[in-house]
């Protein structure tokens, strides 16, 4: 099957072998993009069953990918996926969609040759790290922030994705396979609610993104991490009183029929209600509490 994306053309035939390497060892996908950005289609893994990729660049495609210590190809095979390299326009999106700022620290799961990590702190002024699974293009990473002037804001780890500790991070930017992603869901969810996650081309399943990104080459996905909210509230709005039990799934949230609400969703740490009555509450978590203007709620049991 030929296709074409990111202007190479891509050949699939065959069977692909195990990859030891990263993500920035991408995977190019042929999926068509969905009519509705935030139905979040289920994209199937290219890596399960799927025929080897042999690249034949169009001439004049080749961008300077390396030095004169290491030229990495477009495909070569890694730990999880194949590299692929993150458009620099798709780069910019991304970060500025995340709405990086200097005081953010920006992890990038499967490095690859730096370049997303480098633009967040030359572009951004974030301070940034990168976690990659090849020594080689951890030491090219390495050089390029040095070539651009940021050796002093980035890092570059060389380790798995998934045994490295990214916790502290307040925005996490990957390219992986919907696999990997949904391996790593549990692990985002746990971050500090408001954190924000962007990846280049695969979703997170059922997890629904806040925002799809789009640019003239490739495409991407942007969710904020959803403060837990779910359990029994007791809520005082104005002079009235009241309690309901809100189930929730990512950032949407479910009330009995025929309750005091009509329905809810979680933005990161910020929470927005509509009454039964029509009426709009808007307002912030903080823990077992939730505040808004002449309103608040109080979390009186934790839901299962």
């Amino acid at each position: 099957m030929l296709f074409r994306r990111l202007g190479y053309t891509i050949l699939l035939a065959g069977t692909l072998l195990a990859a030891p390497a990263s993500a920035q060892l991408r995977m190019l996908s042929n999926t068509p993009q969905a009519p509705d950005p935030l139905a979040a289609p289920s994209i199937p893994d290219p890596l399960v069953e799927a025929p080897p990729l042999r690249l034949s660049l169009m001439q004049g495609d080749q961008d300077k990918l390396g030095d004169d210590k290491f030229q990495p190809e477009i495909g070569q095979a890694g730990k999880d996926v194949i590299w692929v390299p993150t458009p620099d326009s798709l780069v910019k999106a991304m970060l500025t969609v995340a709405d990086v700022k200097p005081t953010d620290f920006v992890v990038d799961l499967g490095s690859g040759d730096g370049r997303i990590a480098i633009a967040a702190a030359r572009d951004f002024g974030a301070r940034s790290q990168g976690v990659e699974f090849n020594p080689d293009m951890v030491a090219l990473a390495r050089r390029n922030a040095q070539k651009a002037g940021v050796a002093n804001k980035v890092t570059f780890l060389q380790g798995d994705i998934f045994e490295t500790d990214f916790t502290d991070a307040t925005v996490v930017t990957m390219y992986l396979l919907p696999s990997l992603n949904l391996k790593l869901r549990d692990t985002l969810l746990k971050m500090k609610p408001g954190t924000r996650i962007v990846s280049h081309a695969f979703t997170m399943g059922e997890w629904e993104p806040d925002r799809t990104i789009t640019t003239d080459d490739a495409s991407g996905y942007f969710w904020l991490v959803p403060a837990n909210v779910s359990g029994r509230w007791a809520f005082e709005v104005g002079n009235e009183r009241f309690a309901t039990e809100l189930g929730q799934q990512f950032q949407m949230l479910s009330v009995a029929r025929g309750g005091p609400l009509r329905d809810g969703r979680v933005k990161g740490t910020g929470v927005h209600f509509t009454r039964a009555n029509g009426q709009e509450l808007e307002g912030v978590v903080r823990g077992d509490q939730m505040v808004g203007r002449g309103w608040v709620a109080t979390r009186i049991r934790t839901g299962g």
